[in-house]
């Protein structure tokens, strides 16, 4: 039989673990419902983009031997650029594929331009500024970088961004995008980068969790009078022989 006092124990501990996590469990639980209920695709702004963005055709294209590069190729990529083609090579170099010419970034025109190709025809265009950093929390982090956002007159405050280095359309941003962003920061407790699912905080809370659970076990078993009276049986029987 357990002894009163370290019932009453086990019950003070699971009452404060309960406590302590529990605005942690609730983030837990609105966070997982939100993930369940939305559309992923909407969150990533499918539906503000055309299904198939329009690919202009080129020809009589100059070939990679006609261009003045001294470096080797390892890497190179046909890119369109406010309806002109553009070879990005190695990752780091942009040249205008009909005419040889080096490009160091793109304008604002040609970002608009850009994003037009992409974006629906029905939405108005707000204005568009230079971005050079962003911090750990921007919702534009982890992508290259110096880039042009791109904003829009809607409910939703919705954004694009198009890369300067070489005029590639990045992605959009919108209100519900930014609700899951923060949402998934609660939920994997990364509170820098939001995506690391290996934090000391996500493992501690993770293991205090399982403990309170089990705490609640326990107690059902010490306190619940069906089990009392199968202990108190078992300890006559044993009694008894």
């Amino acid at each position: 039989m357990v002894k009163r006092k370290t019932a009453l124990k086990i019950r003070k501990a699971h009452r404060y673990l309960g406590i302590f996590l529990g605005i942690q469990f609730l983030m837990w639980t609105i966070s997982g419902m939100y993930f369940s209920w939305t559309d992923i695709d909407e969150i990533h702004g499918d539906h503000f983009k055309k299904e198939i963005p329009v690919q202009t055709t080129f020809s009589d294209l100059l070939g990679s031997a006609q261009l003045n590069i001294q470096e080797p190729i390892k890497s190179l990529e046909l890119l369109e650029i406010a309806d002109v083609p553009f070879y990005w090579i190695n990752k780091s170099m942009l040249y205008n594929a009909i005419t040889g010419a080096k490009k160091d970034e793109i304008n604002e025109q040609e970002a608009l331009k850009v994003a037009e190709r992409y974006m629906l025809s029905d939405l108005e265009f707000d204005h568009i500024q230079k971005i050079e950093t962003v911090g750990e929390h921007h919702e534009y982090r982890g992508r290259p970088l110096p880039a042009y956002e791109i904003s829009y007159k809607t409910n939703e405050k919705l954004k694009a961004y198009v890369a300067i280095e070489n005029g590639a359309f990045q992605t959009v941003r919108h209100r519900d995008w930014r609700w899951f962003d923060f949402l998934w920061m609660t939920h994997t407790m990364d509170y820098q980068g939001r995506d690391d699912f290996n934090t000391l905080l996500l493992r501690a809370f993770s293991l205090l969790g399982l403990i309170t659970v089990l705490s609640g076990f326990l107690l059902w078993y010490i306190s619940s009078p069906t089990m009392r009276k199968i202990r108190k049986k078992k300890l006559i029987n044993n009694t008894n022989q």
